[in-house]
């Protein structure tokens, strides 16, 4: 086969997309599985905004299908600021906004804005693609394995040790794939060493930067907040560079619309870059969501009953993997607080199926699951975490409520079948 790009060669695809489109396929021969594998949403269930669908159709009626500016449409970043006064108190200005095709392309400028080869980029194990992300700009990968005991967050204890010489720390809260959150103390501590780091670090070094997704910032459950770097530590605003959108907040993941907020300078090279990538948000969803963004009152209501509406499911299967859990099955889970994942630990290695196959693996357990009980869900292994890691993310944006019940009475069978 011809040999093409080093980085090609060496390239390994989404493994998220590769289940799923392996469950696709089994799907389509007629098996039915409950695929809680995508970080999405049946938008039969979980549909956008209505107000928003509106002005979508309407700015393609009025008909705003042109390019739109290489920074996003002015309105647009104005709403986008006006947003994150109201709701975050950050105050960044237009010319601190960048607007682009949903999170990934700004993600992937990010890297390729602020680190060179190999210098090292420290991320957590599980997080979502950072270890991909770090391959494609050919940096040193530090990666700190993180535990349920500390909600499979990394704390400033573990960074510690890796922060010399680092330029990017890559952190996101609420967690992607585990539905958690840093707490206040957590977060600060954190801020608090990059702070002094940078302080450390002479005028002609590079400095370190966060990156802060907060993609699922709106959607905390009960008594869980959320926090970010710059509200925390004003001083930090020199060093953070957020990434947020529409695109879980408002169940708008295929709209595609993303924003970064970054010191000038930062989001200046960030658009320079992007103009070549040409990954802008189109230019119709870009008028309406400028327009939808001011919306309070639409918006605070619209909240209300989607975030209910997933907390329901996140804790009705939790409270059911709990009580499996205490009939001594060896499963847990952690307790829900954001996001629309619920973590969970299906830990089966060494048990033996009815038809006398071991399950030596944790690949072999996953795929028991999905043989067995018809549920697909992706192992931690999938967000760079141990291949024998025994924890799993379950996505409730495609979760019926009345499949509960039913994929938990084939769970429970097939942990019965084990021996």
């Amino acid at each position: 086969m011809r040999k093409l790009s080093a980085l090609a060669e060496s390239l390994v695809g989404s493994e998220i997309v590769r289940l799923g489109n392996a469950i696709s396929e089994r799907v389509k021969k007629g098996e039915h599985i409950y695929n809680y594998t995508i970080g999405d949403f049946n938008p039969k269930i979980f549909p956008i905004p209505s107000e928003l669908e509106r002005l979508i159709i309407q700015a393609y009626k009025d008909h705003h299908t042109n390019y739109p500016a290489g920074n996003g449409i002015y309105e647009l970043r104005e709403a986008v600021s006006y947003f994150l006064r109201k709701r975050l108190n950050l105050e960044y200005s237009v010319d601190e906004i960048q607007i682009a095709s949903g999170g990934r392309p700004l993600i992937y400028t990010v890297f390729k804005t602020i680190v060179d080869d190999n210098d090292k980029v420290i991320y957590a194990a599980p997080s979502w693609n950072n270890n991909h992300y770090t391959h494609l700009t050919n940096a040193q990968h530090c990666v700190i394995n993180c535990f349920p005991e500390n909600n499979f967050m990394p704390t400033a204890i573990d960074i510690a040790p890796h922060i010399e010489g680092a330029t990017l720390l890559c952190l996101c809260t609420p967690q992607n794939p585990t539905g958690t959150v840093f707490s206040k103390e957590g977060l600060t501590a954190i801020c608090d060493l990059v702070i002094a780091e940078n302080k450390r670090r002479g005028d002609d070094e590079k400095k370190l930067y966060v990156m802060f997704d907060q993609m699922y910032w709106t959607l905390t459950y009960g008594s869980t907040e959320h926090y970010n770097p710059v509200s925390l530590r004003p001083e930090m605003r020199d060093y953070t560079i957020f990434i947020s959108g529409i695109s879980k907040c408002f169940s708008a993941t295929g709209v595609r619309v993303g924003w970064a907020m970054a010191p000038t300078e930062i989001i200046n090279k960030m658009r320079a870059l992007l103009s070549h990538i040409g990954a802008w948000a189109p230019m119709a969803e870009q008028k309406a969501t400028a327009q939808y963004l001011y919306n309070d009152a639409d918006i605070d209501n619209y909240f209300i009953g989607f975030k209910a509406a997933l907390e329901m499911r996140l804790n009705k299967i939790y409270n059911c993997i709990i009580a499996l859990k205490e009939q001594g099955y060896n499963v847990d889970a952690i307790s829900p607080q954001a996001a629309i994942y619920l973590t969970i630990k299906i830990d089966l290695v060494g048990k033996t199926t009815s038809s006398g196959k071991l399950l030596e693996k944790q690949l072999d357990v996953t795929e028991y699951l999905l043989n067995e009980a018809k549920l697909a869900i992706v192992p931690f292994s999938a967000f760079g975490a141990n291949a024998d890691s025994a924890w799993y993310r379950l996505s409730v944006g495609v979760v019926q409520l009345n499949d509960i019940e039913k994929v938990m009475q084939l769970l429970e069978a097939a942990l019965e079948k084990l021996n």
